[in-house]
């Protein structure tokens, strides 16, 4: 089974930096890590950015021009740079893994907290 560690978490003042990683336990061609997703106190979980295998990247319209998602295929490890943080970014932040073969599978790490202070 696929486990996904993200580290990188913790306290920081509004308008300060953060830079989080998700550890794959599995090369890329059993699972791909893809996408940083976030779940704030009282909030549904949702999508902050995605890179598909082309590198192709989104982002959620609330952290444009702040964050910046990346890839490091040869340790099947993703990145998420943060900055510019404000109070709303403060959530726990998980991040996801597709298998690479059918049947399908996704795998979900089980976050790192990010709080942002005023």
């Amino acid at each position: 089974q696929v486990q996904l560690v993200e580290s990188g978490g913790g306290l920081v003042q509004a308008g300060g930096s953060l830079r989080l990683s998700c550890a794959a336990s599995v090369s890329i061609f059993s699972a791909v890590v893809k996408g940083w997703y976030r779940q704030a106190p009282g909030k549904q979980r949702e999508l902050v950015a995605t890179i598909t295998r082309g590198g192709t990247t989104d982002y959620a319209e609330s952290v444009k021009g702040r964050f910046t998602i990346s890839r490091d295929n040869a340790k099947n490890t993703l990145y998420l740079q943060m900055n510019a943080l404000k109070p709303e970014d403060t959530a726990v932040y998980t991040c996801n893994a597709e298998s690479t073969r059918s049947p399908v599978s996704t795998y979900w790490g089980q976050g790192t907290q990010v709080t942002v202070s005023s």
